[in-house]
Parts: C-alpha cells; structure tokens; sequence
C-alpha cells in the first residue's frame, strides 16, 4: 500500500505540472481569488498535537476569537499527517480545497511549483505586518530561492534528544550521549527488560527523511546536486542511510516493531517509559498531554561525530515547521489575508508555540520570555547554529516520498531479521532514484 501512495502522489505531482491553470479562479488580485464568500474561511490545520482531538482543544478557541474580532466564521478540519500531503496535492489538481491551509515547511517548494497557492510577494507581506518581522531560517524554507515565497512561517521547530533521567541513572549514565557512538553504547545498556534505548517511526517516511537529510549532512554528502538532480547513490547517502537503519539492524537499540510505528508511537512509548531517548521537534507539549512530567526527560542537542553541533557535518536539525499557505483560489482572499495576519500575530503566536511547544517564527513573539525556558534553549539554539533547510526544490516531495520509502522498507527488513547491507541500501536508494521525475 505505502508504495502505490507513493506512486499515487507522484503522478498527481506530475499532473499539476500541466493542469495548475485549473486551479486559478474568481476575480481580483494577479490571477486569482474572489471575495464571493466573504463571512466564511475553510482552513486545514495538520496535526500537531498529541491526537487531533487535542489540536481541536487548541485551535477552537483561536478561531472562536478570530470570529469575534472579524465576524469570519473558520471552518476547522485537523489532517492527519499520513494524509495531509496526498489531500493537499488533490486539492491542487481539482481546484477544490481550503482557503487556507498548514503545510509542511519541507513541500514548500514543491507546492509552489504548481502555482496553485498565493504567491507571498511584497504586497502581500505588507497586508500581514511585512517580511522582516519573520526570522531568516524559517524564511529559508518558505519556498524555491529567488522566487516570492509560497507560504508564511507559522510554526518553528528543531530536533533534539529527549532522554528519561531515570533510566539514565538506573543505567549508571551520567549525562546524555553527545555522539553516535556515545547514543549506540547508552542504547545498549539501556535496552533490556523489555525497555529499549531509541524509539523511531520506521514507517513514517517524511519522519525518515528528516533523519536521514540530517545523517547525510554529517556525511559530507546531499540527495540534490548543485543544479536540483537527484543524486540518491553517493556513498555519503548511503552510508547516512545505513547508519539510520543500523540502530534497529545491528545497534539493536530500536525495537524491531518501531519498523510499523507511523503516528507519533514512539513518542507514546518514550511518555510510558518504554524507550529512554526519542530524536523528534518539539515534543514537550505531546509528552505533557500523554502525562510525562518535565522533570522526568532532558533535552539535548541532536549528536554529531565531534560532539558539538554547528554547520558542515556538524548539522544537527533539519529546518523544521509548519507554513501557512492560502489556496490562490480562495473564494474568501481578503479573508483569507485577515487569517494569516491573526495566526502570526505576536499574540496568536505566543499562543499557539505555547501550545506545541514549538517557537515562533515571528521576531518579537520569539522574544517573549515564554520561550526562555530549558524547554525551548536547545531547539532555539539548534536553529540557530546548526540547523538547515531541506533541498527547496520543485521535486521535494516526490523525495520524500520515494527516499523515505525506501528507508521504510529497510525498516521492515531489520525488523524481519533480514541483513541490512549496503549493498541492499544502494538497491533500495536506486529503486527510488528511478521513482523521480525525469529531467
């Protein structure tokens, strides 16, 4: 099933290629958009939380509010993550989706090169409080370089080490691994009695990509080449690729049932005390809701092979976040606008990061004491120095999709018990080179 999605959602990438003039529609503003529906918006919100029952907790009030100041009625739907990318891309094709809408900040790219979301030039910025009011590394994943951003910076976040001091001292592990070699050796004396070292999400692929970028940074290596081609089988991928796997193959400090986790599970597991470290961005508001105190877990940077974060193959993050996209067709564009100015206000801002523990892209709410805590100095340092932007190129997605697969499927065979080998990661990696579109 997972690759004939994927088969699924390239071809409808494919398509819009050549249909994205379907897409355009109503009256105003540089081809496209009406107000025909001016007292209500549509919005898709993805999945932030630690279940969409609790992201409607979160948002309800915040469009509730919206309302009141506004008199626009929001229509909330929460998409899962398994789902979101397929819903957005057959929303794109048919013309027929939300007004606006949360996008991963890693398809920015790829959603943009169907010109089918409002481009954000400077006239539009100016309706929202202008450009400079957003950081520089959440601007960096908002779309291609050099062309007007197909979204604006909702959401900010890193990855870090979350690890539960008290296995850690049962253990006899007095702080947290700040190398591979240092997590592999804590994971193992931490794996016994039916607890486990890491935890991952094995069938997740864009969960897999974000790790997988990160280990190929620290392999000197990328999947684009200068010019946008796709170049999947370097040895520095490969290797990244197999080291990634390899916790579960031949570490043997993942449970082989992380290979079938896809939704949020090992985050679960690490809040019951099944797991002792999880990699994720910003996990301390899904921990809390799951009922995991903040006492329990330590928050440390990603490891690197020398210890210490920062640029080259010291990368320790990829550029996490959510973006905040507005359909070009929007039935509601001055509404639309109002929206997008509300969500990245410096109050809904505080609101909202609070809420997902994540932080905001917005200078000024960024600035806020309330993410000053230990909570946030690691993710906020981490973006910082040492995190970047995944490959803003129109086939990101389709990346994803078949890279994180492909990984996906490695996964499955570590948990099967069957060799992991670079020769058979070098197969795999072929396979979804092949899965690209043509250039």
């Amino acid at each position: 099933m997972r690759r004939i999605r994927a088969a699924a959602a390239g071809a409808v990438t494919v398509s819009l290629l050549t249909a994205v003039t379907a897409c355009g529609g109503g009256s105003s503003t540089g081809g496209g958009g009406s107000n025909d529906s001016p007292k209500t918006l549509t919005y898709w919100a993805s999945n932030q939380g630690a279940s969409i029952e609790v992201d409607k907790k979160v948002l309800q009030p915040e469009l509730d509010k919206f309302e009141k100041q506004t008199g626009i009625k929001v229509k909330l739907e929460v998409v899962p993550w398994s789902d979101l990318l397929n819903r957005i891309l057959t929303a794109t094709t048919s013309g027929q989706g939300p007004d606006v809408l949360n996008i991963g900040n890693t398809w920015s790219a790829s959603l943009q090169a169907t010109g089918a979301l409002l481009p954000w030039d400077a006239k539009n910025f100016a309706k929202i409080g202008g450009k400079d009011r957003f950081v520089d590394s959440a601007l960096g994943s908002t779309g291609a370089p050099g062309k007007d951003p197909a979204a604006v910076p909702l959401y900010s976040m890193a990855y870090a080490l979350y690890y539960n001091k008290k296995m850690f001292a049962d253990a006899g592990i007095s702080q947290p691994p700040a190398t591979w070699d240092e997590l592999v050796a804590d994971g193992k004396k931490l794996s016994k009695g039916g607890k486990w070292g890491l935890g991952a999400e094995g069938a997740n692929p864009s969960e897999n990509i974000h790790h997988v970028f990160v280990f190929a940074k620290q392999h000197g290596a990328d999947f684009f080449t200068a010019d946008g081609k796709p170049d999947f089988t370097s040895d520095g991928v490969v290797a990244a690729v197999k080291q990634y796997v390899d916790l579960m193959a031949t570490d043997k400090i993942i449970a082989p049932g992380n290979a079938e986790y896809a939704q949020n599970q090992s985050v679960s597991d690490f809040a019951k005390g099944t797991n002792a470290m999880l990699l994720w961005q910003s996990a301390s508001a899904n921990l809390a809701s799951q009922g995991m105190s903040a006492d329990a877990y330590g928050i440390a940077p990603v490891p690197v092979q020398s210890g210490t974060p920062g640029t080259g193959k010291q990368v320790d993050s990829m550029v996490a976040g959510i973006n905040l996209a507005v359909f070009k067709n929007t039935h509601n564009l001055d509404g639309a606008m109002k929206f997008v100015k509300f969500m990245t206000g410096d109050a809904e801002q505080k609101v909202l990061n609070t809420a997902y523990s994540s932080i905001p892209p917005v200078k000024t709410a960024q600035a806020d004491a309330a993410f000053n805590s230990p909570a946030t100095a690691v993710l906020k340092d981490t973006l910082a120095k040492s995190a970047v932007a995944l490959p803003q190129v129109a086939d990101e997605s389709q990346f994803e999709t078949a890279v994180g697969t492909a990984v996906k499927d490695l996964f499955a065979a570590a948990a099967a018990g069957r060799a992991v080998t670079t020769d058979s990661v070098k197969a795999e990696l072929e396979k979804a080179q092949q899965q690209m579109p043509a250039k």
